[in-house]
Order: C-alpha cells, then sequence, then structure tokens
C-alpha cells in the first residue's frame, strides 16, 4: 500500500462517521476502526501512567501505593462499566448490520439508564465506605488517615468512568471510533494540565497531594462525557437520541443485560483476580507495591491499544453478523490477531531491552524500580499468546457470546492463576516474581484454549 493511501485512510479514519463494515477489503475494515480504537485506548492508559507519574513526585511511596490499591478496586467499576458497554455495542452492532438503525438508537438509550444506576449505587458505596475499603485492601494506617481522599473521589465520581467507557460503545457499535477517541483526547487533554495544578498547587489553588491527582482526573473524564453527550444529543449520526427515544423498553433491557451481565461477569472474575494479586504484593511491602503499581501502569500503556484492535475485532463480528456474513466475521478476526501480535511483539522487545529506563521515568527509588523492571520483562513474555488471546475473547463478544469467555476466565484466573500466584510467591521462594510468572502461564494458557474453542464456531450462531 502506498504512503499517500495510508495518509488518506488515516486522515479518513481519524475523521471518522458511523459506517458498516459488512462489505469491501477486511483489512480496510480493521484499520479505519483500529486506528482511532488504538488512540482511544492509549488515551485510557494515559490516565494511569499521568497520575502516577505527577504523584510520584511527591516522594512519598505510600501516595503511589494508594493509587495501586484504589485502582485494583476500581477494576471492578471498569468490569461493570465494560461488561455493560460490550452488551451495547454487540446489540448496537447487530442493529447496524440488519440496517434497523432505530432499534440501534433505542438500544443506546436503555445501555444508559442502566449505567446511571450503576454509577448511583458505587457513588453512595464511595462517599462512605472508602476507608473500609482500603483497609480491607491491606493499607496501612499511614495510607488510610492520609490518603483516603483520592480513593473517595475516585469511588465517588465513577459515574464518568461508566458514562464514558458506556457513550464510547455506542460510538463504536454505530461504527463511529474516531468520536469515542475524541472524547478522550479532551479528557486526557484537561487531566494532563490539572494534574499538576492540583497534587503540587497553583496560585489560589491549594496543594491537594495524591487526592489532586483524583479530582483532576475526574474533572477531566467528565468534560468527556459532556463532549460525548452533545453528539449524542446533536443526533446527526446514526445514533439518535431525542424524545421518543427516552420511553423504557424493558424487553430490550432485559436483552442488553443478558448480555452484558455475562460480560460484566466475565470482567469481574479477572478484576477480582488482580484484587488478590495485589493483595499477595501488599505483603511484601510499600516498595514492592509502589513498583507492582508503577510497572502494571506501563502494561496497562501498552496493553489497552492492542484492546483498540480487539474492540475493533468486535463490532466487525457483531455487523457481518447481523449482515449474515459468520465466514467474513472469523476472517476478520484472524487478520485482527495477526495485526495485534505484529503490535504486542514489538512491545516484548521494547520493555525486555528498556524497562529499566521506562521505569526510571517514574521513580529513581532502587527498590521499587528493581520491582517494577521485573514486572514488565516477566510479564511481558506472553504478549505473543496475549495478543490472539484478547482478540478471540472480545469477538466471542462481540457475537453475544460472553458465556464462553466468562468460563474461561473463571477457570483461567481464580482455579489456576491465582493459586499458582499464590504458591510461587509464598512457598517457591520467588517472591514478588512468583506473581509475575503466574500472570503470564495463566493468560498464555486461556488463549490457547479461547484459540481452540474459537475455531469451533458456535459463536457464529448466538442471538442477540
Amino acid at each position: 500500500m502506498k504512503i499517500k493511501s495510508i495518509f488518506s485512510l488515516f486522515k479518513q479514519a481519524i475523521s471518522g462517521s458511523e459506517q458498516s463494515f459488512t462489505q469491501g477489503s477486511i483489512d480496510k475494515a480493521i484499520f479505519l476502526l483500529s486506528v482511532p480504537m488504538v488512540i482511544e485506548m492509549s488515551m485510557e492508559a494515559i490516565f494511569a501512567v499521568v497520575d502516577v507519574f505527577f504523584v510520584s513526585k511527591l516522594g512519598d511511596n505510600d501516595a503511589v501505593a494508594t493509587i495501586g490499591l484504589t485502582e485494583s478496586v476500581l477494576t471492578l467499576v471498569y468490569s461493570m462499566a465494560i461488561g455493560l458497554s460490550m452488551g451495547a455495542t454487540a446489540m448496537i452492532a447487530r442493529r447496524i448490520g440488519e440496517k434497523d438503525e432505530k432499534a440501534a438508537s433505542i438500544a443506546a438509550v436503555q445501555s444508559l439508564y442502566i449505567g446511571l444506576i450503576l454509577a448511583a449505587i458505587i457513588t453512595v458505596i464511595g462517599i462512605f465506605f472508602s476507608e473500609h475499603i482500603l483497609g480491607l485492601m491491606g493499607a496501612s494506617e499511614n495510607i488510610i488517615k492520609n490518603c483516603s481522599g483520592y480513593t473517595k473521589w475516585m469511588l465517588s465520581g465513577n459515574i464518568t468512568i461508566v458514562l464514558l467507557f458506556l457513550i464510547n460503545a455506542i460510538f463504536r457499535g454505530a461504527g463511529d471510533a474516531s468520536l469515542a477517541m475524541r472524547s478522550l483526547l479532551i479528557a486526557n487533554a484537561l487531566n494532563i494540565v490539572l494534574d499538576p495544578m492540583f497534587i503540587f498547587g497553583l496560585g489560589p489553588i491549594p496543594a491537594f497531594g495524591v487526592q489532586g491527582a483524583a479530582m483532576a482526573t475526574t474533572i477531566g473524564r467528565g468534560s468527556g462525557v459532556l463532549y460525548q453527550l452533545y453528539h449524542l444529543f446533536k443526533g446527526k449520526g446514526v445514533i439518535k437520541i431525542h424524545v421518543d427515544n427516552w420511553v423504557i423498553d424493558g424487553d430490550v433491557i432485559k436483552r442488553l443485560l443478558r448480555v452484558s451481565i455475562g460480560g460484566t461477569v466475565q470482567f469481574l472474575i479477572g478484576s477480582a483476580s488482580w484484587i488478590f494479586l495485589v493483595r499477595i504484593m501488599s505483603s511484601f511491602g510499600s516498595a514492592a507495591l509502589a513498583g507492582y503499581t508503577i510497572g502494571i501502569r506501563i502494561i496497562i500503556f501498552a496493553i489497552l491499544p492492542a484492546w483498540g484492535m480487539a474492540n475493533a475485532a468486535a463490532t466487525l463480528v457483531g455487523q457481518n453478523l447481523g449482515a449474515g456474513f459468520p465466514d467474513r466475521a472469523e476472517k476478520s478476526v484472524w487478520r485482527t490477531g495477526f495485526f495485534n501480535m505484529i503490535f504486542l511483539g514489538t512491545v516484548t522487545i521494547l520493555f525486555l531491552f528498556f524497562a529499566k529506563i521506562l521505569v526510571g521515568f517514574f521513580t529513581q527509588d532502587i527498590n521499587v524500580s528493581m520491582n517494577a523492571t521485573r514486572c514488565l520483562q516477566i510479564v511481558c513474555i506472553g504478549y505473543i499468546f496475549y495478543a490472539y488471546g484478547m482478540v478471540i475473547n472480545q469477538s466471542f463478544n462481540g457475537a453475544g457470546d460472553t458465556k464462553t469467555p466468562t468460563l474461561l476466565s473463571l477457570f483461567g484466573f481464580w482455579l489456576f492463576q491465582i493459586p499458582l500466584a499464590y504458591l510461587l510467591a509464598k512457598n517457591s521462594g520467588l517472591g514478588a516474581n512468583g506473581v509475575y510468572t503466574a500472570i503470564v502461564v495463566a493468560e498464555t494458557l486461556m488463549a490457547i484454549v479461547g484459540i481452540m474453542i474459537f475455531r469451533k464456531g458456535k459463536w457464529k450462531t448466538t442471538k442477540i
């Protein structure tokens, strides 16, 4: 492909518009969907990296550890938001493939109702139980006393997380991944500007410390949500929200919940397993936990763009199944997996040889740096398998088959990864390295099993 053609396609992907990807070149469809989704996921990853970057400049390991502990709890929120988002994307993409734009808009509104109820419940929990949650996570008394404000802000402001994920999923299902990307660009730009102002103080703004990072992130995400809502209600795209759509549709909500609950449980299983891993890491002290936090943040930064390609596969599967093209849906998955493998293979080389340099941007503490470096170098060993695994999982979800990846997560994380991590970390003398090793082994096995199940093709007959 000529450089001029690539530039033209890139410009088309960035400018974006809702469209069907059921005809034409599969590679072109993957490119048009993946570019904005990769940038979107990169933007989501930047939230994590920016916060820990500025907070690490406070020179307080407890502050960095607080971010790690809180993010582990927030993965539960992310799981519910992502699970609901998967249901929305799958249903909207299927309706777009069927050329039923009115039904797609109705599904979008009903998903927002579910998201608002979920966010309200989590907000109440965040306001009244943040300190107790940190205590359950193994936080020291000093962390609970001095840093719990960060946790309270992040949990009580979860509506920005839920709506950002959910509305972006609506745009992705409609084939407009570029709008989702732009909302996160706005959110991140504000977060980058506000983070140092709220953490260290500026003029009349006092220094809030680690709590300031949560304030900046919530304001940034909230601005992104306002941008999303403007475009949803503006009504120029395929998805149009107006007064006629506001009527509650019990049947659509029921079907959305059926698909979403499977996806939510799937991610809750994985997220809860990460909480147990953090609990194991906390037993090795603040330096090990801070190193793990920095390492995982960098890993997330690299992994989320790969999730962008996986999300592209989900949209392609949903639209092509809706249009009655299951073979095209399958071919799209294998091609996306191949491109994802190339990307994560490159990241693997980067982490193996330059991990210490990357970690150096976040900390100069020798013990923290050593833990973070080992985390990067060990976990990245499984990236080649994980590249295909995440695409396969999202393809199941895009087809509406959330049961298969849920069972994979249950057996892979809870019956294998957690026991192995505990055994290697506590009983074999590997310590924190045992946790990292367990992550690699579990993710690799889950990817292999997922590929074997996908090849059987039962996902092609899923009804939603």
